[in-house]
């Protein structure tokens, strides 16, 4: 069976060459294809590839979104079945091995995922962050998406119409909608799938990174697009904790608004105790104080960002590049 490869880059330079080792080392013995997508603009720098490799940089003024980078190396793979992988993911060669199985035998399946384990990497050296960042699971058992690290079969991504190169975000979430909306299958097979790298969180230049390159936009782009649709409300359910977070703001800012109107100060400082309690309680969960209020911090920038999202225009000209990479 041969298999096709698509490795979205933006930005994500400095692990690329783990990236793309560790899928030489998984993918010896099989017959694939492999795609490397330069989402961003201008020269960036790269590993050595095999000629197993194409690499597509398109000449755009603004990045590609994820969705139009991987449909674009979507378009030029080939493979019954595709591996997306991103591009600060080391995959497992025991995970692949099985994957293909998998796909071998039950070929209705529409994709196949696994547990991600998230590493920091930094001056002091390599530590083991969250066990399973995507909350996978270590049982093999039917999601409702795959996201860092997705094998799927080429034609029931071709049913469900891809991934929406519209999005900034949400777009794996999205995806999975479509396809459960088909009746088709996602499997996660329970076992470790990949590493994934990164530089050490709570990092608040991530967070000025991410408001940066609109990746906190996509929640609200993606109710915007589900608005009167089925699948509208497990996407709001999703932004549940955003969308109190705002609630809580809205709630500061009523209250000292009425404060400074008719000199009240109770509701302002009730308020007050009960953010205060959240945030201990926050930093108590997370076993630290500093951890907590990073909580906040993301938690309000996604809120905001789910706001602009929300209002603004979905952009089709963002997915131009990936539509005429498929023709």
């Amino acid at each position: 069976m041969r298999l096709g490869v698509v490795v979205p880059c933006h930005r994500q330079e400095r692990f690329l060459p783990r990236t793309v080792a560790a899928l030489e080392r998984a993918l010896a013995g099989h017959d694939w294809r492999g795609v490397l997508v330069l989402s961003a603009p201008g020269p960036q720098p790269r590993p050595a590839l095999s000629e197993r490799w194409q690499v597509i940089a398109p000449p755009v003024s603004r990045p590609l979104t994820p969705g139009a980078a991987r449909m674009l190396g979507f378009a030029a793979c080939g493979g019954r079945w595709v591996l997306f992988p991103d591009a600060d993911i080391e995959v497992e060669p025991a995970w692949l091995e099985r994957a293909v199985a998998t796909a071998s035998a039950e070929p209705a399946l529409a994709g196949i995922g696994g547990r991600i384990d998230e590493w920091y990497v930094d001056r002091a050296g390599e530590r083991p962050g969250s066990p399973d960042m995507h909350r996978a699971g270590r049982h093999e058992r039917r999601v409702d998406h795959l996201a860092g690290l997705a094998f799927y079969r080429r034609e029931a991504l071709l049913a469900a119409g891809g991934y929406d190169a519209r999005l900034r975000s949400e777009e794996d979430f999205e995806l999975g909608l479509r396809l459960r909306g088909l009746g088709l299958e996602l499997r996660s097979l329970g076992i470790l799938a990949a590493r994934h790298w990164s530089a050490p969180r709570p990092n608040l230049a991530e967070l000025g990174r991410r408001w940066r390159a609109g990746l906190c936009f996509g929640q609200g782009q993606v109710l915007r697009l589900y608005l009167g649709r089925p699948g509208f409300g497990r996407l709001v359910r999703r932004q549940a904790l955003y969308i109190a977070t705002l609630g809580l703001w809205a709630l500061g800012v009523a209250a000292l608004a009425r404060w400074l109107t008719a000199g009240d100060p109770l509701p302002l400082a009730a308020w007050g105790v009960a953010a205060l309690g959240g945030l201990a309680l926050m930093g108590a969960r997370k076993r630290s104080l500093r951890l907590g209020l990073y909580s906040l911090l993301t938690w309000t920038l996604n809120g905001l960002g789910m706001l602009v999202g929300l209002w603004r225009p979905l952009d089709a000209g963002d997915g131009g590049a990936a539509r005429e990479g498929a023709c």
